[in-house]
């Protein structure tokens, strides 16, 4: 699954433009490397995401292309 929609499903990031924009600036990485937006992202994968000061680092437990809200932060661990 793209990075991009993966970001919204997982409900990391509102909106998949926004996600898209995020990518397009480097403020995401994916395994220690900066990823465009049509990164495939694999469960296992530790993400990295850049919020203007604060950063959030995850990893992927669950790629699926439809996901409750209810479920979604079952996608995926936080990480320190």
């Amino acid at each position: 699954m793209r990075l991009d929609k993966w970001l919204k499903v997982s409900r990391l990031i509102k909106r998949r433009t926004v996600a898209n924009e995020a990518c397009d600036a480097a403020r995401v990485t994916a395994n220690g490397r900066p990823v465009k937006a049509s990164y495939d992202v694999k469960e296992g994968d530790v993400l990295e995401i850049h919020f203007g000061e604060r950063a959030l680092r995850v990893e992927v437990l669950q790629v699926s292309e439809h996901v409750g809200k209810n479920d979604a932060p079952a996608m995926y661990k936080e990480l320190r």
